[in-house]
């Protein structure tokens, strides 16, 4: 099973997300691969491929991550930015330090390791995103003659801000590539985890 963890933001900022890529979605039918709306979400922890035998672990870990938040985070998404001169995504603000904080927390520990609270820190900050394109790459193209492309796209959002909205909880996915619409991937939700709820 191939599993991660995400935010899932509220349906206002969604669609006002969507409302914002309505012209540059006409402007660029051919060339941008949009990603389902269905499928947007925040990262916070990537765990790949795991035994079916390791779900309970996992998800045990994730809620324990999730219940040392204080409160709920409060969030908005603004901004833009390409990933490997091909990904476009959308950004986001406001608690981004708890997102931080939540996305460490949420990390598997390497083997052989064990998660002490006491430690420091040593993985690098979070940066939450909202992936919304892909370059149709052509194979007798390189990624990097796309960029200065992209690069417009995600100057014209660069001044995005979407309304404020409150995570409640962090959401343990399967994913399932190849099977969603038009050939993308299906995410099935198989736990919620709330926030800031009592160990």
């Amino acid at each position: 099973m191939r599993l991660f963890a995400a935010l899932k933001p509220e349906e206002k900022a969604l669609d006002h997300v969507k409302t914002a890529l309505a012209p540059i979605r006409r402007e660029f039918p051919v060339d941008l691969r949009w990603t389902d709306p269905e499928n947007w979400h925040l990262t916070v922890a990537f765990y790949g491929e795991q035994p079916d035998g390791y779900f309970d672990d996992i998800a045990d870990h994730l809620s324990r991550a999730a219940a040392l938040q204080p409160k709920p985070l409060n969030l908005h998404l603004r901004g833009a930015g390409v990933f490997s001169h091909r990904t476009l995504w959308i950004g986001a603000g406001g608690d981004t330090s708890s997102f931080s904080e939540l996305a460490l927390d949420a990390e598997l520990p390497t083997a052989g390791e064990t998660k002490d609270q006491d430690q420091p820190r040593t993985s690098g900050k979070r940066r939450p995103h909202l992936t919304v394109a892909r370059l149709r790459q052509q194979p007798h193209q390189r990624a990097t003659e796309w960029d200065p492309f992209l690069s417009d796209i995600s100057r014209a959002l660069s001044i995005y801000r979407g309304p404020d909205f409150l995570v409640h909880e962090v959401i343990l996915y399967e994913s399932f590539l190849g099977q969603g619409r038009r050939g993308g991937p299906l995410y099935r939700e198989r736990l919620r985890c709330p926030i800031s709820s009592a160990l």
